[in-house]
């Protein structure tokens, strides 16, 4: 992906130059912060909205979705009409749409508003670090600033439960998204002033056909996993998953012979690259999977108000980013494929304690599972990334950086939906025999909507053993990938 560099990108001042980073930070951390807030709320806007269990899966991961299906369709985007005018067209979007979903009347119209703020998220995301790529000239300079990056957007999914239980103490579940609007006023008329413009001179032909058949793949299956769980194998789950396993090959085939593909899939022929990806998506796959239903967990079966369920869930997310002082002391010992696949173990080994832990009636037990849990994805993370674009040309570090956004973005969205759905199906098995009313046999929240005693405490113990199971599957997958890791990445140290 060419990148061109106008004048005014080049002769900026150090200040203005770093100034336009914060600015740039400001937005990964708005996005990150945005992915992970809705968490804490869900028990509240349950109360208020009343979702089905389907519903909320939805409204968890329909914005994740909406980023990974869009963000190399965006990227191309940015690339043709300028970067900083997509960027700040799609941040105005974002703070449009966080008002409707503040003020969301039922549940149908929340999954619409998230769904756009995905769409409007997809447009910032890739122009922030092609920016930074024509902002800092220099190499030492731009690894400074892409670590920086790099840190916003870790450090946004840390503060994510805090921003949310602190709102949520004091104000009604809307609010969380409603404090984006003077986050996104500020941002429209820094990186006005600040960022340079810049955009591809020769960008090819754009390929709508083959941004409808990226989002025909995706969408489609994530679909007839969710039906699958809802409803059961049916013939809807057989359509939507023949659309888009059919729609992923024709995809594949079009990227191929096309002369400007949305992306380069000759890439995965590198197995180095095919396994940092892979490994990048179950890490994120294992977290994000996990921790949308662990604040409903501590909120609704220990009893956490939603500001102590964000700080409960701090070990985890502090832990991520503080690894990155030492990926540079584990890199140079083990070489970065075993750093990759030791940072997963951990993160294995860290879920299968937090499975021994969730019983336990003292929450320190459980907060102290959570720092391998951290330590192993932030290690994995940080390398992957690192490995993807050390895998191939440096003429196609742009493409590369594009595949690896969508895969951490995707295995969001997969995560929620497939582990969130394994939650539900071992919460309903886990539940006793002797019919239930609908609402408690439909989801945890809807059991304490009920309001009966015996009820509330047989759905917890049904909740708490699903969140077992979920964490051990999470833990299994994550062993895949170290192994994956060990086997496709190189370790040639630094």
């Amino acid at each position: 992906m060419t990148t061109t560099q106008p004048a005014s990108a080049r002769t900026v001042s150090p200040r203005r130059r770093w100034a336009a980073l914060g600015v740039l930070v400001g937005a990964v951390l708005l996005l990150a912060i945005d992915g992970t807030v809705l968490y804490l709320a869900v028990p509240s806007l349950t109360r208020e909205l009343a979702p089905t269990a389907t519903e909320v899966l939805w409204i968890g991961d329909v914005y994740s979705l909406a980023l990974a299906g869009l963000l190399v369709t965006a990227g191309n985007l940015a690339d043709r009409f300028g970067r900083k005018k997509v960027l700040l067209l799609g941040t105005a979007a974002f703070g449009l749409a966080s008002v409707l979903a503040a003020f969301s009347p039922t549940a149908g119209v929340l999954i619409l508003a998230r769904l756009l703020l995905g769409v409007a998220g997809a447009t910032i995301m890739p122009s922030t670090l092609s920016l930074i790529r024509t902002l800092f000239t220099d190499p030492r300079e731009r690894t400074r600033a892409v670590a920086i990056w790099s840190a916003g957007s870790g450090g946004g999914i840390a503060l994510g439960p805090l921003v949310g239980g602190t709102l949520l103490e004091h104000y009604w579940w809307g609010s969380v998204f409603l404090i984006n609007v003077p986050v996104v006023v500020v941002f429209l008329i820094a990186g006005a002033w600040l960022l340079p413009e810049s955009r591809d001179p020769a960008p090819g032909r754009f390929d709508l056909l083959s941004a409808g058949l990226s989002l025909a793949a995706i969408v489609p299956l994530v679909y007839a996993v969710k039906h699958a769980v809802s409803a059961g194998l049916d013939a809807r789950v057989a359509v939507a998953a023949v659309l888009g396993l059919g729609s992923g090959v024709l995809f594949v085939r079009r990227q191929r012979r096309a002369a400007a593909p949305l992306i380069d899939v000759t890439l995965f022929r590198n197995p180095a690259f095919s396994g940092a990806v892979l490994a990048d998506f179950i890490a994120v796959f294992a977290l994000m999977g996990l921790l949308f239903f662990f604040s409903q967990y501590l909120q609704l079966v220990r009893g956490f108000s939603p500001l102590q369920a964000g700080f409960a869930e701090m070990p985890a997310t502090l832990a991520s980013i503080a690894v990155v002082a030492a990926v540079g002391v584990v890199v140079a010992r083990l070489g970065r494929g075993r750093a990759v696949a030791a940072g997963l173990a951990v993160a294995a080994a860290g879920l299968a304690l937090v499975a021994l832990a969730e019983p336990a009636p003292q929450y320190w037990w459980l907060g102290l599972t959570l720092v391998p849990v951290g330590l192993g994805v932030g290690l994995a993370l940080t390398l992957t990334v690192d490995s993807v674009l050390s895998a191939v040309p440096r003429d196609k570090a742009g493409s590369a950086s594009a595949i690896s956004e969508t895969a951490y973005e995707l295995g969001a969205a997969l995560g929620i939906a497939v582990l969130g759905s394994v939650v539900t199906l071992a919460y309903r098995a886990f539940l006793p025999a002797d019919p239930l009313p609908a609402e408690a046999r439909d989801s945890l929240a809807g059991a304490v909507l009920v309001g009966d005693p015996e009820l509330v405490r047989a759905a917890q113990e049904a909740f708490t053993g699903a969140m077992q199971v979920t964490a051990l599957a999470a833990a299994a997958v994550t062993a895949v990938a170290a192994v994956i890791a060990w086997r496709t990445i190189p370790s040639g140290k630094d």
